[in-house]
């Protein structure tokens, strides 16, 4: 029984993806279970927070958004097991049921996305009907995840588009997102849309994609038209705002603490793996876990799916998707 791996070279930059035999399963434990994978989906794997968190292997598994015959969750960040592997052993605390309604790829493809969503909006940026809410690059995987359950909370929706593909399909969503800013050739001014838009008070709640901390010198052409700079960022944040990031090296000198300092606004770390490094979390987790289901199973949301790819294809589609390649989300179906 293979199961897919990745390999990092000794220089820490080149990462190589293969499929490895696996051993049989040992004999499962209290509260572990055997699972029959039907559905994986890939993810971007962070290979500066494994080694921060001193777990970098000569192999690591690949694969850890997983739906079952029985039961389906994320695999813990230690898990010995690739969800890229037909059966694998889990323990029971990170599994809830999936609803009869919801196929394979859609809960394999929706559940780390959605919970990134749940704790962005929820748990970090404390969400309510009537806000306003900018979230860039809305029609990612993770942004149009993201837009359904603002939308779903009661909020005004902005985002921001890459391309004339991405805005388009920003501007097919129901209930309409309020503006979308296309920002794929560089001159439009994310700050002065969102200020235009909410008659100069500025967004409740910002869930970036990433910014630019530096000048124009010092940063790549990509980034440069795609991200807003950091004070843009802060110029365009509310009374009372929230600020929730996905830039972990972000830098604030004194005068940007001092500008949220007199806006009274917060700023939030978003690393959805925080769930599975403490086990006083586990409670809120499982919580979101099946709440992301559920509104799942009632429409809430509905992920954003490529077609699914079989086994064989692992390999080369797991290589894109940690070049960040594509927009849709890739799921392995068995």
């Amino acid at each position: 029984m293979k199961g897919l791996y990745f390999q990092q070279s000794s220089t820490d930059e080149e990462i190589t993806f293969v499929f490895q035999e696996r051993e049989n399963l040992p004999v499962t434990e209290d509260n572990f279970v055997k699972l029959q994978v039907k559905a994986c989906a890939l993810s971007q794997i962070n290979t500066k927070l494994l080694a921060e968190m001193k777990m970098k292997k000569d192999l690591f598994p690949v694969g850890r958004e997983i739906a079952g015959i029985v039961l389906d969750g994320i695999l813990p960040l230690d898990s010995e097991d690739p969800g890229l592997c037909e059966v694998i052993r889990v323990h029971e605390h990170y599994l809830v049921h999936k609803p009869e309604k919801v196929t394979w790829t859609e809960a394999a493809g929706s559940i780390r996305d959605g919970v990134r969503a749940y704790t962005a909006l929820h748990y970090l940026s404390h969400l309510s009907p009537g806000k306003s809410v900018l979230i860039m690059d809305g029609a990612s995987a993770f942004g149009t995840i993201a837009i359904q359950l603002a939308h779903h909370r009661g909020a005004k929706v902005i985002s921001t588009a890459c391309s004339l593909e991405d805005k388009q399909c920003l501007e097919r969503f129901r209930p309409p997102i309020a503006r979308v800013i296309d920002v794929s050739n560089g001159k439009v001014h994310v700050a002065e849309s969102c200020l235009e838009e909410t008659g100069g008070l500025g967004v409740d709640i910002v869930l970036d994609a990433g910014v630019r901390l530096y000048s124009k010198d010092d940063e790549p052409a990509v980034k440069l038209q795609l991200l807003p700079h950091k004070h843009d960022i802060i110029t365009l944040l509310g009374v009372g705002g929230h600020w929730v990031t996905t830039e972990e090296d972000l830098q604030l000198d004194p005068p940007d603490s001092h500008c949220l300092f007199l806006k009274g606004a917060t700023l939030a770390f978003l690393n959805d793996e925080v769930w599975n490094l403490s086990n006083v979390q586990q409670g809120k987790y499982l919580c979101i876990l099946k709440d992301v289901m559920e509104k799942l199973s009632t429409g809430v949301f509905r992920p954003h799916l490529d077609e699914p790819i079989p086994l064989y294809e692992a390999k080369v589609s797991m290589e894109a998707v940690q070049k960040n390649q594509g927009r849709k989300k890739q799921v392995v179906q068995f």
